[in-house]
């Protein structure tokens, strides 16, 4: 009860505090200038917003085939246009503050307009700008209510509450203020690591020059290195001495030890592939316990394989290197495949190789190179000559690639055309004894 007391006494002395406030700017001539010239510095802002933004758009906005660094950054000023009505009207609203303050020895409405204008630009900010889900939910639940309370002037009572409010953690101990201001420069901070990372990551891959497994490891020690600075930037803002975390880095290393390994096997082992380059997305491959698709995508962990119906399976790393690994791709070198098929024992064998070879030589895939296509004679089955015809491509005869089904009709519709037959079983069924007749 006696809490509560206490509440309802705060409340009603801020109540008394707004109430005098506002009863002074009702009374005050220089309150209502202020006002005045408040309002004038909004609508000259609306006024050049209307005549600005349109400009700005079309000098920031690139070309849709653009994708250039300069383009990028065109694009994430072109995102901020919607601040430009907050922002033009807290800089008119200063230039007003100081006329009053220059005239009237007082500017307190003038800088309660400032604040609206920022809390006015926090929302902008929360509702069109932010699109990353977590950011937008700590813009709005924390950016959001900070700004309002900046407006309100409850800035400085809600800095002092937090610094006094300590949160005692074994023998360690931190305010909230702390605890809020690390929230809001790390969110900060790590965001633009991520921007950072992105933008070095599509800048590295877009390299044609080095070979795929050579921009994959640069993009992960893009990151890698993004994210360090990152991490060391936000311990000396937060001035957190990087010695204080030996204790905890020997416990991290205890548990790499123990409970990691797994994780730090594959991590390495990631590294590794990176480096030979043996595996890396693009690849069809086949490991030893069955898995087999399309690598998709590098993580530190493990590798993405997509099947050719569609699944992802996601495979360690370490597998890649303590297991055989049958990489049928290796970025689009050509692959041999073979088609079968038999003819008649009436049919002149010397003709078919020719015919054949001729007519899977017209398919658009087949390669000449390294070798054209060839026909060979594999032996003499029970109801036909077997024929074999090998045939190089590039790709995989699987997925959206059907070579041999194509292969096997330019063979049919040959075999037609030159009159020779395709043999279907034939059995010699011989009966021992008298056959029985049936009574008459």
């Amino acid at each position: 009860m006696e809490s509560q007391a206490e509440l309802v006494a705060i409340g009603q002395d801020y109540l008394e505090q707004g109430w005098e406030l506002a009863e002074g700017w009702l009374l005050s001539p220089a309150a209502w200038s202020q006002l005045a010239l408040l309002v004038l510095a909004y609508f000259v802002a609306l006024l050049a917003t209307r005549r600005l933004r349109p400009l700005l758009v079309k000098a920031l906005a690139p070309k849709k085939e653009q994708d250039g660094p300069t383009a990028k950054v065109r694009r994430a000023l072109l995102i901020l246009t919607p601040l430009l009505l907050p922002v033009l009207a807290y800089v008119f609203t200063g230039i007003g503050e100081n006329v009053t303050r220059s005239l009237f020895n007082s500017g307190a409405v003038i800088a309660f307009g400032k604040r609206v204008f920022i809390f006015i630009a926090a929302r902008i900010l929360v509702r069109e700008i932010i699109k990353d889900p977590l950011f937008k939910v700590i813009g709005r639940y924390v950016l959001v209510p900070l700004a309002a309370l900046y407006a309100l002037g409850l800035m400085d009572e809600l800095v002092g509450l937090l610094e006094d409010t300590v949160v005692p953690l074994g023998n360690l101990s931190f305010s909230l203020l702390f605890a809020v201001r690390a929230l809001i420069v790390g969110g900060v901070i790590f965001w633009l690591g991520r921007w950072s990372a992105e933008q070095s990551s599509s800048l590295i891959k877009a390299q044609d020059d080095m070979r795929p497994a050579t921009r994959e490891l640069a993009a992960k020690a893009a990151e890698i290195a993004i994210f360090g600075i990152a991490f060391l930037l936000l311990m000396n803002i937060l001035g957190i001495s990087l010695t204080s975390l030996a204790v905890l880095g020997g416990a991290i290393g205890v548990g790499l030890g123990f409970g990691l390994q797994k994780i730090a096997s594959n991590f390495i082992s990631g590294v590794i592939l990176l480096l030979e380059g043996q595996a890396t997305v693009g690849d069809y491959v086949e490991l030893d316990g069955g898995e087999a698709g399309t690598i998709v995508k590098t993580t530190a962990r493990a590798m993405i394989l997509e099947t050719f119906d569609g699944r992802w399976i996601v495979v360690p790393n370490e597998d890649f290197i303590t297991t055989r690994v049958i990489n049928f791709s290796d970025q689009g070198s050509a692959n041999r495949y073979e088609a079968p098929f038999s003819v008649s024992y009436d049919t002149d064998i010397n003709l078919v190789p020719d015919i054949v070879e001729k007519a899977v030589a017209t398919h658009p895939e087949v390669l000449d190179d390294p070798f054209p296509p060839d026909c060979e004679l594999r032996g003499f089955g029970d109801s036909g000559v077997d024929f074999c015809v090998e045939f190089w491509v590039n790709g995989l005869d699987d997925g959206k690639n059907k070579f041999t089904s194509d292969v096997l009709f330019l063979i049919w519709n040959a075999l037609k055309d030159n009159g020779i037959e395709i043999p279907y079983p034939h059995r010699v069924i011989e009966v021992k004894g008298d056959i029985p007749t049936k009574p008459a």
